[in-house]
């Protein structure tokens, strides 16, 4: 149902996308973005094959597995411009990228992060999970574990890179690292903390929800091939305009 007075937001809403493809696809909305060459934010609600991702603070001595151990388990480590330091990424995972102007939103980036926690803390929940968050570390924590993190990149001011919530993913990956280059921490899911199965299309249909009243959006669902052409006739059409003003 369409709030009235809420903003039109495209979602893109995928179940397994491959981490560098669905990068590239949010530098491409930045760039759209910024050139108000799309006049709505985005939102994509994705999940991962297994990846590693490293954030500008990260340090490879959070990194406790060998890189051939990770190469035999097909596992990449992918540097990114997100801040925050290591992470992992994995099916059952779900992953929330907001292209948001937050000139337009009126927010400023505090703000922003704190209503990325805020989704996942009411989504949490919804299922009568009792996280919190954490002064020191941003995210949503349930005691000393670790059930949601928030990782952004902000360029001319608009946003990518996001927040990752885990609802059912396997959580061995987290011991080869330090998560978030921190040593007396552990990681949690919904499913461990309630000791029951977690539908993660439920917990999308939660996180749309809650996305929808902290932003003022109405989301309206954009496929992938529709949002590719979209940014390439945008990408064709600030050429055309660059190439006229210069004339």
């Amino acid at each position: 149902m369409t709030v009235p007075g809420s903003t039109t937001c495209f979602c893109l809403d995928m179940p397994l996308k491959e981490y560098r493809a669905a990068l590239d696809l949010q530098r491409s909305l930045v760039r759209a973005r910024q050139t108000n060459a799309i006049e709505n934010d985005v939102v994509l609600i994705l999940e991962h094959p297994p990846v590693f991702t490293l954030g500008r603070r990260a340090g490879v001595e959070n990194l406790k597995a060998s890189r051939a151990f990770l190469e035999r388990k097909k596992i990449p480590v992918i540097p990114v411009e997100r801040g925050g330091d290591i992470t992992f990424h994995g099916p059952g995972q779900l992953v929330v990228y907001p292209i948001i102007d937050l000139t337009k939103a009126g927010l400023n980036i505090l703000d922003y992060v704190t209503r990325l926690e805020e989704i996942m803390l009411r989504t949490a929940s919804d299922w009568n999970i009792p996280a919190k968050r954490n002064s020191v570390n941003r995210g949503i924590w349930v005691s000393n574990k670790k059930l949601g993190s928030v990782g952004i990149s902000v360029q001319r001011g608009v946003t990518f890179h996001g927040f990752a919530l885990n609802v059912n993913l396997s959580l061995k990956p987290f011991k080869w690292i330090h998560p978030c280059g921190l040593t007396d921490i552990g990681v949690t899911s919904m499913e461990r903390e309630l000791s029951q199965k977690i539908s993660v299309n439920q917990v999308r249909k939660a996180l749309m929800h809650h996305i929808e009243t902290l932003f003022g959006f109405n989301l309206v669902s954009i496929d992938d091939n529709k949002l590719v052409h979209l940014v390439n006739h945008c990408a064709v059409k600030n050429v055309i305009m660059k190439q006229s003003r210069s004339s």
